[in-house]
């Protein structure tokens, strides 16, 4: 069966949820959310920098194939209400209506991640410490607490992080660390990235990158 087809693992009731709280007006209306909607989306904007399947061949670009489908309702939702802040992100989210955004989710979540390798051994290894035990010498926690062991992350919680490009995971990173981004609840990522050296973020992130 094409991967494109398959039944979306976003539920329904919680996509209308998530998008009420952006934009109210338009959740009366969302249908059902639905993958194949999303294609012609997906290739006149998306696959530029994410790839037809959500596996970007530009690091600084993220992975969206197989991510948790509430974290991409969430974010696209921030970009179109301004609360996370993108210059090309914002201006493409702000063309997108709640349907868009659900059946797009429905369509990056469906699709296979590909498997990813980590570039310098020595360093992923510091980073597989962090990422499963965190740093007890100044309390930062285990990323394994939350986006799991194996980093495929908790739905409706946290999101996916395996196979994640390096260079754009530090950089999420240093922003949630500077502020830069805040549309993270309760200040949870500013706190985690605030106790984080330059030399741990870049670890963490080559571990994650050839996380499976």
């Amino acid at each position: 069966m094409s991967e494109l087809m398959m039944k979306p693992r976003l539920p329904y009731t919680l996509t209308l949820a998530l998008i009420a709280g952006a934009y109210p007006a338009l959740a009366a209306n969302v249908a059902k959310p639905d993958p194949a909607k999303a294609q012609q989306i997906v290739t006149q904007v998306c696959a530029a920098c994410h790839g037809a399947d959500g596996n970007s061949a530009i690091p600084a670009n993220p992975n969206l194939a197989a991510q948790i489908p509430e974290y991409t309702v969430k974010q696209l939702a921030g970009f179109k209400s301004g609360e996370r802040k993108n210059a090309v992100m914002s201006g493409i989210a702000a063309t997108l209506s709640a349907e868009d955004i659900a059946n797009l989710s429905a369509y990056f979540t469906s699709q296979t991640a590909k498997p990813n390798v980590a570039r310098e051994k020595e360093l992923a290894l510091v980073g597989q410490s962090l990422f499963r035990g965190g740093n007890p010498a100044n309390g930062l926690p285990a990323c394994a607490g939350c986006h799991s062991p194996d980093g495929a992350g908790i739905p409706r919680q946290f999101p996916r992080l395996s196979g994640q490009h390096a260079e754009y995971t530090v950089a999420q990173l240093r922003a949630f660390r500077s502020g830069e981004r805040a549309n993270d609840a309760n200040k949870m990522m500013r706190m985690v990235a605030g106790k984080m050296s330059d030399r741990e973020m870049q670890a963490v992130a080559e571990y994650i990158s050839g996380l499976r």
